[in-house]
């Protein structure tokens, strides 16, 4: 296997582990034992646990704005919006990376709280860029629009988190096509 294949196999197995674990809870031992490196080696292809993490975030974010885009494409923005909230459902489906995703938010959350800014910094330059400027053009420049599709679908991802089945009573206010299936 080349070297980047076993990045692309690491940052798959530290999609998987962080999302369960955290980036405090996941050790590079554990993901390096998930690829069947050594972490010596894992530490060839990524300098330090936060890098390995930053290229799962930064997956994450990516892989999802390109999900939304291809259900965007050609669209008005209305159906554009009825779309991408569908094509979302498809997403949540892989529990490791909605678990990546919610823990992505924790663990800047906690750096911005110890102090550290700079850990945050280039996961929000990819969401702000990949994910909130899709959802605002996509949705013709209208700012109210994009919010409530992001807002929207922080909720799915926290219900979905959380556990809520799909005929529960908390899903009644969404759109039918975007409500996850179990």
């Amino acid at each position: 296997m080349s070297a980047e294949e076993r990045r692309e196999s690491v940052i798959r197995a530290a999609i998987i582990e962080f999302g369960r674990g955290g980036y405090h809870g996941t050790s590079t031992q554990t993901i390096a034992e998930r690829v069947g490196v050594s972490q010596p080696y894992l530490f060839r292809l990524f300098p330090n646990k936060r890098a390995i993490f930053l290229a799962a975030a930064l997956r994450c974010i990516e892989e999802t704005a390109v999900v939304l885009r291809e259900a965007a494409d050609g669209l008005s923005p209305d159906e554009a919006h009825h779309a991408m909230g569908a094509a979302y459902k498809t997403l949540i489906k892989d529990r490791d990376k909605l678990l990546m995703q919610m823990q992505t938010y924790v663990a800047v959350a906690s750096a911005e709280v110890a102090g550290d800014r700079e850990f945050g910094e280039p996961i929000r330059a990819a969401w702000s860029r990949e994910l909130y400027d899709l959802a605002l053009l996509t949705m013709g420049g209208d700012a109210e629009e994009a919010t409530l599709f992001l807002a929207y679908g922080m909720l799915i991802n926290t219900l979905v988190s959380l556990g809520y089945q799909a005929d529960d009573r908390v899903w009644e206010g969404f759109w039918p096509e975007t409500v996850p299936q179990d």
